[in-house]
């Protein structure tokens, strides 16, 4: 086996020529990429940067983000990517948690590194920008003085490389650790169970720090020689646009991003022929919204990924004809070379139409949790990575998430899965997006409570929506109680459901 590092070096080395990286008007093919990546690890070196050493990369999604990632993988550090809209006392966590060395950032968010600078206990590391920011040292600009060849540094596929910190949906977020040979794996594993070929024309929008879009896509992409098209954000008609002008061949978006795709007027007018596949994930997708996918992009392959960033990610896919025949489920076989179970309390499997929690292992698994070994101890036993998703497994296999564990809804004795509610209620017309949530009750101890984001201004009664609910869920299941509001969602996709118990016991 190679190192994550090594990959690139040999990509580069097959395809020199080709195209590794278009951000905007800038384009580096896979030789030019790796000589800058060489460049920016032999400057990070001399300012410190040591094997082992742990480096926070805060960066929005930029071909700097790219470069910045696999200099640091080249020096065998152990790189920390971060949400680029992490506040200043989230950068001090992640920084002081990680016990990191250095912190490297892009130039964009320079307000936000000084007030962490400037708060309490912050600026303990040095800061350096990818790109110009007053105060702080253009990295990249200082980089490009040193020496473009090979570094002679002997990385073993044991030596830690990423910490990826979870999405913090139920408290503050735990860093997942994975030495190379778990990164190397994410990526095989994803190139064979997505259908990756070479000279693949990936479309990026979703976060690059963020594990899916890093671990599956980026680093499973390399591999494979593929040219990596990274947009800044989302934004449906640029994402459409791209597309069409660049021939993109592979997208990954998160539900939201489809739906939105959906309703503009340029997704039936626009040629997006080139599409091959068509990937989503990061949180469950209203049947509706799978049909319409397949329905406006008939030549593509639609392929369901649920995961878990503990995992690598690692878990389970939906494939193509899987999605047209079970659109609700989660997926029905676990990723090439990863075993996934559901199992009651007792480690049994569960029966075709039980609820239990879904683990899994493999190759791809994290190392442990990073200074935490007691919640490593509770999530990974006896080699399995317990995820804390509930889900139902049916006799065809076809594997369902139902709820998260801690947010099960318990109503007079009787158990609520919220994305299950969620998913019967989503279809409603006046529904833009939807979160359910137990709220506590006198009488039947917790009772449903549903909170709304109207769609294009309709606001649906309490009535409304659980006369539309009876079509799909039995009575206890109904809300009892209707909020409209936003729903908070991170980086990911993923409803943050403890800021909503926060803000209803507010």
């Amino acid at each position: 086996m190679t190192s994550l590092a090594e990959v690139l070096a040999r990509t580069a080395h097959r395809v020199p020529d080709r195209i590794a990286l278009q951000f905007g008007s800038s384009t580096l093919t896979y030789a030019e990429l790796d000589a800058q990546v060489n460049q920016l690890a032999r400057e990070l070196s001399d300012r410190g940067l040591q094997r082992g050493d742990r480096v926070v990369l805060q960066s929005g999604n930029s071909d700097a983000f790219v470069v910045a990632l696999y200099a640091g993988l080249r020096l065998g550090a152990v790189v920390v990517p971060i949400n680029p809209r992490s506040a200043s006392s989230e950068i001090r966590h992640f920084v002081e948690d990680s016990q990191a060395t250095l912190l490297v950032f892009s130039a964009g968010l320079v307000d936000n590194i000084r007030a962490w600078q400037e708060s309490e206990d912050g600026g303990s590391i040095p800061a350096l920008a990818l790109g110009t920011a007053e105060g702080f040292d253009d990295i990249l600009d200082c980089a490009a003085a040193q020496p473009a060849g090979p570094i002679d540094i002997d990385i073993d596929e044991a030596d830690d490389a990423l910490i990826i910190y979870t999405s913090g949906t139920t408290g503050k977020p735990k860093g997942a650790l994975f030495d190379q040979h778990r990164v190397l794996w994410v990526g095989i594993n994803s190139a064979l169970g997505l259908s990756l070929r070479e000279g693949e024309r990936m479309l990026h929008v979703a976060p690059l720090y963020h594990s899916a879009s890093l671990n599956m896509l980026i680093i499973g992409g390399m591999m494979y020689g593929a040219t990596h098209l990274i947009l800044p954000a989302f934004d449906p008609e640029r994402v459409l646009e791209t597309i069409e002008s660049e021939r993109a061949t592979f997208f990954f978006g998160v539900p939201t991003m489809y739906t939105l795709m959906l309703r503009s007027p340029s997704m039936t007018t626009r040629d997006l022929s080139s599409l091959r596949v068509c990937l989503y994930g990061a949180a469950p997708m209203p049947a509706t919204t799978a049909e319409s996918i397949v329905a406006a992009l008939p030549a593509a392959t639609i392929i369901q990924a649920c995961g878990q960033t503990e995992g690598g990610p690692g878990g389970i896919l939906l494939q193509h004809d899987e999605v047209l025949a079970q659109p609700t489920a989660s997926g029905r076989y676990a990723l090439p070379n990863t075993e996934v179970r559901v199992v009651d309390p007792d480690g049994n499997d569960a029966e075709p139409g039980e609820v239990g929690e879904m683990i899994m292992r493999g190759e791809t698994m994290m190392k442990r949790y990073w200074r935490k070994p007691e919640a490593t101890a509770d999530t990974i036993r006896n080699g399995w990575v317990h995820t804390g998703d509930l889900a139902s497994i049916d006799a065809d296999g076809y594997i369902t998430i139902v709820d998260r564990m801690k947010d099960i809804i318990i109503t007079g004795g009787r158990n609520v899965y919220s994305a299950e509610v969620e998913s019967a209620l989503a279809g409603h017309p006046a529904v833009g997006d939807i979160a359910v949530v137990g709220r506590p009750d006198d009488v039947y101890g917790e009772r449903v409570v549903a909170i709304i984001t109207p769609r294009n201004g309709e606001t649906p009664t309490l009535e409304e929506l659980c006369a539309y609910g009876l079509k799909h869920l039995s009575s206890f299941k109904l809300p009892r109680e209707l909020i409209i509001d936003e729903i908070p969602r991170n980086a990911s996709g993923k409803i943050v459901k403890h800021r909503i118990r926060e803000k209803l016991d507010a």
